[in-house]
């Protein structure tokens, strides 16, 4: 078929295509259609961005009491050939089962991706207070322990188009994990842009990777550490917190990019801080901190609101009711109950949690609402940043 000049489009030329396109096909040979699966660009997006990805822990690497690395392979007897790749800065969401509840949760992936060409993934995970999952995963997970984890997610990489050339990381307590792996592909060459890492900590001690980080600066000299202690005097680090005169003594002339990574009390104390260096929007970044925890301290929060309420969720119009928490996410109720609900992020932006909201009323913290405007016009929620201040009835989607 004549392809037209796009430079003299005629519109009569359209009306010929019609007779021309049946004509090719009434005279094609009738072979059988490839199945989709044979097609290069299916099998190539299926290795990227499995369902679901069935692992084995290989090695356990103690780095302190409360944090450990696991590392993990393939488990090519579950059906898992060979480990999605990934660009530095993703996690993977983890499937738990802990007693009746069933889990999801996010860990971003401290290791390289070219550690994934070569058959492993690492997470760091650090223990948390009352952390139900993270508590179960540092008492059980042990060499020869079977994993089912998602493809690698998340936005939380660096895009040249966007980012500036240099990025000054912050990041607190576990939140360094996906520093390290951008510090890796940065020494490795699979990253192009300059890290300087500033890393808060209550102690020296409590400083994670800083023998390998130390071994990555000596490596690349694109990469740089400076450690924020607050509760400890060390000539040879900073003192107190991260703040704007921290940041601006250690960033370069020009335009940088923050990566910000950690806790939620740092991002509400460091997004002040960084208000004071009028940096252009695209150049601030933030990774998903998980959970939002206690919104009856947001200022927009509703008065009187009742501790407890009655949650009745819709899947395949079959209907459970159960007792839904305020302080609770409706997630965390799910889960809690043991109803098989798919979230990955756990922080209201990725969407993969949505559910439509029946009827009741509910809170979204404005920080962590990532719907989209049609999720406004239908309403539609995403059940782990939303928390109930009535009785709440809610769809679950299933495929």
């Amino acid at each position: 078929m004549k392809k037209p000049n796009i430079n003299k489009l005629n519109p009569m030329q359209f009306l010929k295509m019609g007779p021309e396109r049946d004509a090719i096909i009434e005279n094609a040979p009738a072979t059988p259609v490839k199945e989709t699966k044979e097609y290069k660009a299916n099998a190539l997006a299926k290795e990227l961005h499995p369902k679901k990805q069935y692992l084995k822990v290989r090695n356990v690497i103690e780095r302190s009491n409360d944090v450990k690395s696991y590392i993990l392979t393939a488990d090519g007897e579950k059906g898992t050939k060979k480990l999605a790749y990934f660009s530095a800065g993703q996690y993977l969401s983890i499937e738990l089962k802990v007693g009746e509840a069933l889990l999801n949760r996010p860990y971003s992936i401290s290791s390289t991706p070219k550690q994934a060409l070569n058959g492993e993934y690492v997470l760091t995970i650090k223990r948390v207070d009352g952390g139900l999952a993270t508590n179960y995963i540092l008492d059980n997970w042990e060499v020869g322990t079977e994993v089912v984890a998602s493809a690698p997610c998340g936005k939380f990489t660096y895009e040249p188009l966007r980012d500036a050339k240099t990025v000054i990381g912050i990041a607190g307590g576990s939140g360094i994990t996906p520093f390290y792996s951008f510090a890796g592909a940065i020494a490795d060459g699979t990253e192009d842009f300059d890290l300087i890492l500033i890393y808060g900590a209550r102690n020296e001690s409590e400083i994670l990777f800083k023998p390998e980080f130390e071994e990555l600066c000596q490596r690349s000299s694109r990469i740089k550490t400076v450690y924020v202690l607050s509760e400890e005097e060390n000539e040879n680090y900073e003192h107190g917190f991260i703040t704007a005169e921290i940041i601006k003594k250690y960033a370069p002339y020009g335009e940088f990019s923050i990566f910000m990574c950690g806790p939620q009390g740092m991002y509400n104390f460091v997004d002040k801080q960084i208000e004071e260096l009028n940096l252009r929007r695209k150049f601030v970044r933030h990774e998903l901190f998980g959970e939002y925890r206690n919104p009856n301290k947001d200022e927009d929060y509703p008065e009187n609101v009742a501790d407890r309420f009655k949650l009745t969720i819709s899947i395949r119009n079959e209907k459970t009711a159960m007792v839904a928490y305020a302080n609770d996410t409706i997630l965390n109720t799910l889960e809690k109950n043991g109803v098989p609900a798919p979230s990955r992020c756990r922080s209201g932006e990725c969407g993969f949690c949505r559910a439509r909201l029946v009827s009741g009323e509910v809170y979204v913290p404005k920080t962590v609402d990532g719907r989209r405007k049609a999720d406004f016009d239908y309403g539609y929620i995403h059940p782990c940043c939303t928390f109930p201040i009535s009785n709440v009835e809610i769809d679950i989607p299933r495929p």
